[in-house]
């Protein structure tokens, strides 16, 4: 390993566990059944250790998206041309996005960050971080980074990386849904017909197609798929190795992330691979309507808050769940203790 990606293996630090112990005494001081707020006071007491007070607030939300094209969309496994990748980044800084409507709400801090385009795109809003304007087709044999690529695209991320009450980070890239399959194939030893699905809502004569080229393209790299930073290196996106790079700066600086679907899993998944210190930080926002979504949570052992059907990315299943979040936590700082409402409790 590079002195230039050391940094992905500095360790983050723990949660506050006596402010969760706060937390979670106060959740049974609180007016109702103990666990009667089921998953809701789970999620203040995990925040509560984030913060490392016993009454949490979610004042500063970032959300970044990062976008890229991925060079194996020229095989045709999308239902889009790679030009609506640019013109996607651009709809994002023009606040017209599903992303930007839901950001608005929330009153999130957000950017949109360019890391390579098929089709050039420029606009006042847009981050330039462009390291080229796709990656390699990974099933044609050779990897889809390069080495320094790799560097660059983790460093995009930590750069982006947010000291927040929480961070949020969103995906953009015709091509992803075939990258994050191959990364989660190959990270958990998963057949690729049980993690790959429709991406954009292709048939199924190029959902055959889009099988066959993963399958191919993890026999002929077979022999360097031998850790997570090869994996990402060898399957993945710049806007993957991104969040990936992202996710890990934000848990080792004591930023929570709430991570979205099918593409941010995959990212979740290598950086916890990488750095398992960061494993504590994250938080998973939704089940994707991606087929393998539910397998590759499953495999990481961890459960998604909602189940809305989703599978837009952008980050938005994670956005939405913010406002279940700050629910979470008004019920914790706000309901009335026993003590308060003057309800006698018997030891």
């Amino acid at each position: 390993m590079s002195d230039e990606l050391s940094w992905l293996y500095n360790p983050a630090p723990a949660p506050d566990q006596s402010a969760r112990n706060a937390a979670i005494a106060r959740q049974k001081q609180l007016i109702k059944p103990e666990g009667a707020l089921g998953r809701l006071e789970t999620i203040a007491v995990d925040f509560a250790g984030f913060q490392g007070k016993g009454q949490p607030q979610l004042e500063r939300l970032s959300v970044r998206v990062f976008g890229a094209d991925h060079g194996i969309a020229a095989q045709g496994t999308s239902q889009f041309p790679q030009a609506v990748t640019s013109v996607m980044l651009n709809i994002f800084c023009e606040g017209g996005a599903a992303i930007n409507v839901l950001s608005r709400e929330q009153n999130a801090d957000f950017a949109a960050i360019n890391l390579g385009c098929v089709v050039p795109t420029e606009h006042p809003e847009l981050i330039d971080e462009v390291i080229a304007p796709s990656t390699a087709d990974f099933s044609q044999g050779k990897p889809a980074m390069t080495y320094g690529q790799l560097i660059s695209a983790f460093n995009v991320g930590r750069r982006h990386s947010t000291d927040s009450d929480c961070f949020i980070g969103g995906d953009m890239g015709i091509g992803n849904t075939t990258s994050a399959a191959a990364i989660f194939a190959a990270l958990f030893d998963l057949k690729v017909p049980e993690i790959t699905g429709r991406g954009t809502g292709i048939g199924d004569d190029v959902l055959a197609r889009k099988i066959a080229l993963i399958e191919s393209a993890l026999e002929q790299h077979s022999a360097a798929l031998d850790s997570p930073v090869s994996i990402l290196q060898i399957l993945g996106g710049f806007e993957i190795a991104a969040l990936a790079g992202a996710f890990i700066a934000c848990a080792q600086r004591g930023t929570p992330v709430l991570v979205d679907g099918f593409m941010a899993t995959a990212a979740a998944a290598v950086a916890g691979a990488i750095n398992p210190s960061v494993k504590p930080w994250f938080l998973f926002a939704h089940l994707s309507d991606e087929l393998g979504h539910k397998l590759a949570l499953e495999r990481m052992g961890v459960s998604p808050m909602l189940n809305f059907n989703m599978r837009l990315g952008e980050g938005t299943g994670a956005v939405l769940a913010i406002s279940i979040i700050r629910q979470a936590l008004n019920l914790h700082n706000k309901m009335f203790t026993f003590s308060e409402a003057g309800v006698p409790v018997e030891d």
